[in-house]
């Protein structure tokens, strides 16, 4: 079934109470939408690289106006918009500076015109990194020193397991051991949270205030400036145990950093929510029956061409302290964040907070990975007033659930609780791939491939206590550490990378799920609840789920779920967008939606016929070029306009668009541009190729598109050979005027 248009009608109808830069560029096509619709929406959308039902087009028309498309290395907009540069990486920022991959944006105003805009820094592009960080930071990093030694070393260890170098267990005065220390530091510098203040003029331009509020929360705050960062909830117990059975960095609940935040939330009350993301890259995941961390040994350091792995493992970071959601008061200077533990720790992402008087503090978050679970916090004690900062007490005690959805559009959350029956779904209903579950005793997790294993699993095991070892507070601290595998002991449902979670005012749930693909390492969606319109299992472009608590209330634990929209290719059921990530409502109600198709796939050439050299069809992640670079759409809940995708805005090469966020005056369209450049780097001599585009019209027939693609990036600076940079922007109109009409 077509999730497109016809169901985003029947189930969004809600009710919803510092330089700048040219908006409109070339290859920036005005698409051809009638008038009713640029008047209820505000803007002429943008063309996108292909056909889409609310162009109107007859099948000639669609042949004739998308054989040619140029794609244009910058942040492109609709005409009358224009956007200012507020910070870009390597700018300032308190006693440090702006890190990299800016993600999440929260500004909470305080006064007219003004506010604390927070700012997730998640990971480091290597490519581009490595690439500019000395013409960047203006600084030499011994780059290539280390990386003939860790290849060498890896070549000299002999063996096929031997993936990184332990570099924890080098002389503390090493060269090598202080030369991989000064690469990581800078890389941890690079992620964190960033706090700083800034102002609108007259004229509309926002830029920053440079107060002496600003600051960075690192990725190793507190290791040498002893800025720890704080700890609540029942982890704490694990933390400050004298003595377990993995490894302890003897900090108690002290906290070194914070790093690969991406997502984000912002409470009624002032404060901001920063979610760490894929910690698995930087220190050991699995854990041991009582929550103890893996040695730093099994994430060894690593650097390639492309990528710098393991960069907690030098420092000795214990992984059970990563994965968290970190809470931080954006306006008290002293304050470096806390890690909520009764919110679970597991590659967080998706924070959408419901906060109502008299009823508990709910939370809602998502694993992002192929096989990841939907999780709700519901806290002990309730909202009194929805404004007071005393409300961040009520993380400190409560209790997660993780989702389990039915077929039918019904679900339940179940607890992560020590009493909570082991019952995990059968690898059958998985596309066929392994379900990870806890491994005992050694710790770590174990891939259950076909339902005897279940069978024998459930005999061992009853509840989730007899997985996890300590007292009261000690095991329900383990479970919530590892809290992907417990979900999955539990039978919650495996999902389709669950990448944001935003509330709409009436409290209806909004769930971003950004691709249903498999993976032979994480696992894969659940195929009785994530299949495409064409009923593929292994459906790549994404969907937007509505969820609905039972009697609207958030502390139910059940509820009724909906699919209302879904990526992919009109011709196939699709509403012309691929693998939704960031979601957020305007003042107007408009969902908006920003895309995360990865990076080495966008304007990636579709041979005719969609076919490999072989002869083989290309798998649908393969075809993922057709929808060119990622983007900002808007999809309005009602008029001529609803039930369709418009597009608002294109981003720079190989960018992914995130974090947006809107001024209460709807004025001003916050966002994140992350990793421009991230595949190619720096664009030289403004390199450009020409790709054949295999494309569809929206009833199916296929024609071959010429598309022109800048190679690497120059972005923001748009000047040829210069540094691409993250960034953060705000989008306004030229005459002040507000976003949507």
């Amino acid at each position: 079934m077509a999730l497109n248009r016809r169901h985003f009608l029947l189930f969004l109808g809600i009710s919803v109470g510092t330089a700048a830069c040219p908006g409109w560029q070339r290859g920036a096509s005005r698409s051809p939408v009638g008038e009713k619709i640029v008047a209820e929406l505000g803007f002429q959308p943008l063309q996108a690289p292909l056909p889409l039902p609310s162009y109107g087009l007859s099948t000639a028309q669609q042949i004739a106006d998308f054989s040619d498309y140029e794609v244009v290395d910058d942040l492109v907009l609709p005409e009358g918009f224009t956007y200012d540069v507020i910070a870009s990486w390597g700018d300032k920022l308190g006693d440090s500076r702006c890190g990299y991959n800016n993600d999440y944006l929260s500004l909470i105003e305080t006064e007219r015109d003004q506010g604390w805009l927070t700012v997730n820094f998640e990971y480091i592009s290597a490519i581009p990194w490595m690439q500019t960080y000395e013409r960047v930071i203006g600084k030499s990093l011994p780059l290539a020193e280390v990386k003939q030694a860790v290849e060498s070393a890896i070549k000299a260890a002999k063996s096929d397991q031997v993936d990184g170098l332990n570099a924890y267990a080098l002389p503390d005065n090493a060269p090598l051991k202080q030369n991989i220390k000064l690469i990581c530091q800078e890389a941890l510098i690079d992620q964190g949270i960033g706090v700083m203040a800034i102002r609108r003029q007259s004229n509309g331009q926002w830029q920053r205030s440079l107060s002496n509020r600003d600051r960075r929360i690192t990725g190793i705050s507190g290791l040498f400036d002893g800025r720890y960062l704080k700890a609540s909830g029942p982890a704490v117990a694990v933390f400050q145990k004298p003595q377990g059975l993995g490894y302890r960095d003897r900090l108690g609940d002290k906290i070194i950093g914070t790093f690969q935040n991406c997502a984000g939330g912002t409470t009624p009350w002032g404060t901001v929510l920063s979610a760490e993301e894929n910690i698995q890259t930087q220190v050991p995941e699995a854990v041991y029956p009582d929550g103890t961390s893996f040695h730093p040994s099994a994430r060894p350091f690593r650097q390639t061409d492309e990528e710098l792995i393991g960069l907690g493992n030098v420092f000795g970071l214990a992984g059970n302290k990563y994965g968290w959601m970190v809470e931080v008061d954006p306006a008290n200077p002293q304050d470096y964040g806390t890690k909520h533990t009764w919110l679970g720790r597991y590659r967080h992402e998706a924070v959408g907070i419901r906060a109502e008087a008299g009823k508990p503090l709910v939370v809602y978050s998502g694993c992002d990975r192929r096989g990841g679970h939907l999780y709700k916090f519901v806290s002990q004690g309730k909202i009194v007033d929805p404004q007071d900062r005393a409300n961040s007490r009520l993380f400190e005690q409560g209790r997660l659930y993780a989702a389990q959805l039915a077929p039918d559009g019904t679900g339940r959350w179940i607890p992560l609780a020590a009493d909570t029956p082991v019952d995990p779904v059968s690898p059958a209903m998985l596309a066929g791939v392994m379900l990870p579950l806890p491994q005992r005793p050694q710790g770590g997790a174990f891939k259950a491939t076909d339902p005897e294993e279940i069978a024998v699993f459930k005999q061992q095991f009853k509840t989730l206590g007899d997985l996890y070892m300590g007292n009261e507070s000690e095991q329900q601290g383990a479970i919530l550490i590892d809290a992907h595998l417990a979900a999955n002991a539990a039978g919650a449902t495996c999902t389709a990378r669950p990448e944001d979670t935003e509330i709409a005012p009436d409290g209806t749930l909004f769930v971003a799920f950004t691709s249903g693909g498999i993976s032979k390492t994480d696992g894969s969606p659940d195929v009785r609840i994530f299949k495409g319109p064409d009923g593929n299992t292994a459906y790549e472009y994404g969907w937007v789920m509505r969820l609905q608590e039972n009697n609207n209330d958030p502390a139910a634990l059940s509820f009724q779920w909906q699919m209302i929209a879904t990526g992919g290719e009109p011709a196939i059921g699709g509403m012309g967008f691929s693998n939704p990530d960031n979601l957020v409502f305007d003042a107007k109600g408009n969902l908006w939606v920003v895309t995360d198709m990865s990076s080495d796939k966008m304007n990636q050439a579709v041979p005719a016929g969609r076919v490999a050299k072989n002869g083989v069809p290309l798998a649908a992640s393969e075809l993922r070029g057709v929808f060119g670079n990622n983007a900002i759409w808007c999809m309005p809940p009602q008029g001529a306009a609803a039930g369709q995708v418009h597009l608002f805005g294109i981003g720079p090469m190989d960018c992914e668009t995130t974090g947006p966020c809107f001024t209460t005056d709807h004025k001003t369209l916050f966002l994140s541009v992350q990793h421009p450049g991230e595949i190619h780097g720096m664009r030289q001599a403004m390199a450009s190729a020409t790709r054949q585009m295999a494309l569809r019209t929206t009833d199916g027939q296929e024609f071959i598109q010429t598309r022109r693609v800048p190679i690497g990036s120059n972005w923001p600076s748009r000047e040829a050979n210069q540094p691409p940079k993250p960034a953060i922007v705000a989008i306004r109109r030229q005459n002040n005027g507000e976003i949507t009409a």
